[in-house]
């Protein structure tokens, strides 16, 4: 689950987008399974994937061979396996960098939007680093480098007509149904409209006196304890009633 700061970045980027702040979330959930940073080498980090395939291709012979043989580099996606931990693919990163630095880095897929660093060029970008930069610098980072590839893909429409499969096949690739992508990203998509939906209830359960004004007397009091021990499914009840209670006490 993403924090309040994370949640707010996406929000203002939505909109920069026109779309709902729900659609880009419900995305970049799916995509980082709700992590933003990996702690490696005590630096705060974006997750990555090392794609060994990409790293063959962007390779000269010698090099190539040389990746080979070391374990980075094959012809076919998925041979180069990735660890669980982010501290072990960083590592795998740093190796893939001794052999060709450019070549390392846009073999990476960066933060929570997992953008392939060989898009930097076709995503306006300056350079491989600049991709990078962007991605090591915070969410904000993060999420706009997975807005820039978003809009430069023409997803818009698709994220607006909620078309996950569409979306999904355009995002990830051809292999998006073996991993059920779109269905992921539709349910995370569903569950946070339900949310945003849902009536506040946080009056309720917080300390501060917002259902009986700002001053409360003696008589509210008692008031408080029976909302705050109200289950879900009474509290707009209780709610309702309260005000109606509270305007005759005071």
């Amino acid at each position: 689950m993403f924090d309040a700061q994370c949640v707010s970045e996406i929000a203002i980027v939505a909109k920069e987008l026109g779309i709902q702040p729900e659609a880009l979330q419900a995305v970049a959930e799916v995509e980082s399974a709700g992590r933003i940073f990996a702690e490696v080498a005590g630096r705060r980090e974006p997750l990555i994937r090392f794609e060994g395939h990409y790293f063959d291709r962007l390779l000269g012979a010698r090099q190539r061979q040389m990746a080979r043989q070391n374990g980075l580099a094959h012809p076919s996606a998925g041979k180069i396996r990735n660890s669980r931990s982010q501290q072990k693919r960083w590592n795998l990163l740093h190796r893939a960098i001794a052999i060709n630095r450019i070549a390392a880095l846009s073999s990476v897929s960066w933060g929570l939007g997992q953008v392939m660093g060989a898009h930097w060029q076709w995503l306006g970008y300056a350079s491989v680093d600049a991709l990078v930069a962007e991605a090591r610098s915070g969410a904000a980072g993060q999420v706009r480098l997975m807005a820039r590839y978003i809009d430069k893909a023409g997803l818009i429409p698709t994220i607006n007509s909620e078309d996950w499969t569409t979306f999904a096949r355009t995002y990830n690739g051809p292999g998006f149904a073996q991993y059920a992508y779109d269905k992921k990203i539709a349910a995370a998509y569903q569950n946070l409209k339900n949310q945003s939906a849902q009536p506040e209830t946080s009056m309720l359960q917080d300390g501060e006196n917002t259902f009986v004004g700002k001053e409360e007397d003696s008589n509210s009091g008692w008031i408080r304890a029976i909302a705050l021990s109200a289950g879900t499914k009474f509290r707009k009840a209780i709610r309702t009633g309260l005000l109606l209670i509270s305007k005759r006490i005071l």
